[in-house]
Formats: C-alpha cells, structure tokens, sequence
C-alpha cells in the first residue's frame, strides 16, 4: 500500500464518525492496538522534542524500506503517533521523504488538537523525515 493509499484508507476510516468524540475514541483504539516498542527502544536518543507528553519514536532500515516502532505515555498522543507511523512504516526514504502528509487535514485533525499536541505532531513527523533523510543519503 502507497502512502497516499494508507492516508485515503484512514481518511474513509474518520469519515464513518459523526463528531469529534468518537473520532477520539476511535484515536484511542488506534492508540491501543499499536504494538508494543522493544524496551532497548525507550531511550533519550528516541524521544520526540516538541511533544508535552513523552513520546518514543525509533527507526529500522532493512536496506530497503524504514519500518517505525512508536510509544506514548499519553493515550491520544500514542493513537496521534499510531497514525504517523501507519502511513510511513513499509517505504523507502525517499518516499518518506517525498511524502505529503494530507491525511491530518483532510480527517480535521490540526483543528482539533490543542496546541501543544498539534506541535507535538508536527515534532514526530519532522523525526520521521529526519530518519528518512539520514538513511536516503545512506
């Protein structure tokens, strides 16, 4: 699945909620079913500058394609988190770093994040094409 693919495919997904309640809920299911980061992952060098909340975000490069493992001690932010990484994980650095991020408009997301989070979005998806670029000029 392409990128764009993976962000139209979420933006059906927030087009079955009616309000922002269960778009939420439905952030915080997203949140729940991310899968675990590896302990060794939970380190300072992974953590996301700019987020209020504590938020681990570290790479791997098979030679090919960057997968994300991703955590969050809060819940909305670990379903924000959950959303980034879906979209990018599976493709190569220079699709990542190609990549326009249409999904967080489109579902109505950066109106209805606070500051602190919206900040804290933009900070995890500027650590992302920072490992893309790093591993594109590999």
């Amino acid at each position: 699945m392409s990128i764009q693919e993976a962000q139209e495919e979420l933006i059906e997904e927030f087009a079955l909620f009616e309000d922002w309640m269960e778009k939420y809920e439905y952030i915080i299911d997203l949140g729940k079913d991310l899968a675990p980061i590896d302990e060794a992952n939970r380190m300072e060098e992974n953590l996301v500058k700019g987020c209020q909340s504590q938020v681990w975000l570290a790479a791997d490069f098979d030679g090919n394609q960057l997968t994300f493992q991703a955590d969050s001690d809060a819940i909305i932010t670990k379903g924000i988190v959950s959303m980034v990484t879906r979209v990018l994980s599976g493709h190569t650095p220079q699709e990542i770093v190609d990549a326009e991020l249409f999904f967080v408009d489109q579902i109505g997301l950066k109106e209805h994040l606070s500051p602190t989070r919206s900040n804290g979005l933009v900070s995890m998806i500027k650590k992302i094409k920072a490992y893309a670029l790093a591993y594109s000029m590999a």
